[in-house]
């Protein structure tokens, strides 16, 4: 008997030894989709959380894994440079593109980051598609995943704006799209990608659904009684559409698309992210996306809600029944991306450029600290400064982007050192009210700041391309009007924004440990079993992923 135990113990020890423990591991996704919010404070996402629905915003934070803490490590936080940033895996320090526009010292003239006259308009006889991704000097992490193809799987940037289209699709892109509107209303791109546009695009500008929507009224989703996360409707904080008296609902975009150059206006209403994803859903549909046996990489960034923002400010109904509107259109994104590429043949990650400050006329009303610079009466202390302590005003070339751009040639004729010049500039600048600190190129050059928001202006910092004096304003300070906001500081306002990755091979969950938003591409590129982009100085968040 006890041998009979003995000997069936024995063959269970074998039976279970014969069998292979097997991990799941997660496929390679057929469609990867970036998605962009421009202008989105990561509290969007918790101030307006019980007003979403269950399939939108929601969905992704239940399903997927959030960053709860996760910030821009760089000044300035503008569209070109945060777009950039997140799809190189690093700063301008490294990719270069360190503004929307800057001055370039050596053509001596301001540039916008993605012009190029050698290429031409496709898709219109306009001037608007002159463009290509030629001052990125990195690769991005679509580059990096064409390369491990070998060139195949598709990649495509979709955006309202030609920058948000162009930089997040890198170098080795198949299309980058951007929408041009006044009297043109066409989807464009640049004969950089193509000398034609393929029919599904020819298509939908045939459809003409911009018209559609520029046809109605803007109204509130719900109630307007309901929107208690806001300012009241007609307050003096926010600015308003030409031919509007007061910044209030009902705004009948039909009769006041001709004062705000005719389709430019669906940029600056909810319908323009609407119109964005439809065309992202062309996209995938037309170009056969998630089909292949290789992976596509599609690029979304939706811009309405930086130009509404702009207008109106953080606060706010516009800006709440706008990511209201969004949260329904992404949540019919997302059941079409299940539809249409499979639940689990996709990946994707939802972030936003940059975030954006109360306006600070309302926080000077509430009294706590805010500021407006006048750079018309800055401009003239600097030229002031230099006529005092070195008998000339001609010793500035620029100044723009919270930078000082020296002459370098008037400085060593008249026999100054250039870095002399600076470091006073730098001294006397903080005299200036609303200049909080200043330090020069050289110190950036020669100290290593590694923590606070010296590191972020260090990280921004682009020896070839940047000034020779660069300036940091008080908190909550902008050079604008008093009506609606902007951005572009190292300050947690600008730089908090939402990171969510979600779909094939991504953990459920949630983490409030700091990360940078220069994590993101090395992140996809761990999981795509690919190079991280040739600048990339992020981290790979692992605890994102399945693997």
């Amino acid at each position: 008997m006890k041998l009979k135990f003995l000997f069936s113990f024995l063959s269970l020890i074998i039976f279970l030894g014969s069998c292979k423990t097997t991990v799941k591991q997660p496929k390679k996704p057929k469609l990867v989709i970036g998605i962009v919010i421009d202008q989105m404070r990561y509290d969007y996402l918790t101030k307006y959380s019980e007003r979403y629905g269950k399939d939108g915003f929601n969905k992704i934070l239940k399903d997927g894994y959030s960053l709860e803490n996760a910030h821009y490590n760089y000044i300035p936080t503008y569209t070109a440079v945060g777009h950039t940033s997140i799809f190189t895996g690093t700063t301008p320090s490294e990719h270069g593109i360190i503004s929307n526009n800057w001055y370039d010292k050596y053509l001596k003239k301001s540039i916008y980051c993605v012009d190029d006259s050698t290429y031409n308009t496709i898709g219109n006889n306009g001037i608007n598609g002159k463009k290509s991704p030629k001052r990125l000097f990195t690769s991005t992490v679509t580059d990096q995943l064409h390369l491990a193809q070998n060139m195949q799987g598709k990649t495509i940037g979709i955006s309202i704006k030609d920058r948000s289209a162009i930089l997040p699709a890198g170098h080795t892109a198949n299309a980058a799209y951007w929408y041009d509107g006044e009297n043109y209303n066409t989807w464009i791109t640049s004969s950089f990608y193509m000398n034609e546009l393929p029919k599904w695009v020819v298509d939908f500008n045939k459809n003409n659904k911009a018209n559609e929507y520029l046809n109605t009224n803007w109204e509130t989703l719900y109630d307007i009684n309901t929107y208690v996360n806001s300012r009241k409707d007609d307050n003096i904080f926010e600015g308003k559409l030409v031919g509007q008296k007061t910044p209030t609902f009902p705004k009948d975009l039909k009769s006041l698309r001709l004062k705000n150059k005719n389709y430019n206006l669906i940029k600056t209403v909810p319908a323009g992210n609407t119109f964005t994803a439809d065309f992202a859903k062309a996209a995938i549909i037309g170009e056969n996306l998630g089909k292949s046996n290789f992976t596509d990489f599609l690029t979304v960034s939706f811009s309405s809600t930086d130009y509404i923002g702009h207008k109106y400010g953080v606060s706010a109904i516009e800006t709440e029944d706008t990511y209201l509107r969004l949260d329904k259109d992404l949540a019919d994104f997302f059941q079409f991306l299940d539809k249409q590429v499979g639940k689990d043949n996709y990946t994707l990650f939802l972030t936003a450029d940059h975030a954006a400050v109360h306006v600070p006329a309302y926080l000077q009303s509430l009294k706590i600290p805010a500021h407006y610079l006048n750079i018309k009466k800055f401009r003239e202390f600097l030229l002031k400064t230099t006529k005092k302590y070195f008998n000339s005003s001609e010793l500035i070339e620029n100044v723009s982007n919270y930078q000082i751009f020296l002459n370098k040639k008037k400085i060593e004729s008249l026999g100054l050192d250039v870095n002399a010049v600076a470091q006073k500039l730098s001294d006397e600048v903080i005299n200036f009210d609303g200049i909080y600190k200043s330090v020069t190129a050289k110190t950036l050059q020669t100290t290593q700041f590694t923590t606070g928001i010296l590191n972020s202006l260090q990280n921004g910092y682009n020896q070839k391309l940047s000034g020779d004096v660069l300036m940091i304003p008080y908190p909550a300070t902008l050079i604008y009007n008093r009506k609606g906001t902007s951005h572009g500081s190292g300050y947690s306002y600008d730089t908090h924004v939402p990171v969510i990755f979600y779909g094939n091979g991504i953990k459920k969950g949630s983490s409030a440990k700091r990360y940078n938003i220069t994590d993101i591409a090395p992140t996809l590129a761990n999981f795509l079993n690919i190079e991280a982009p040739n600048g990339t100085n992020g981290v790979v968040i692992e605890e994102v992923l399945e693997k």
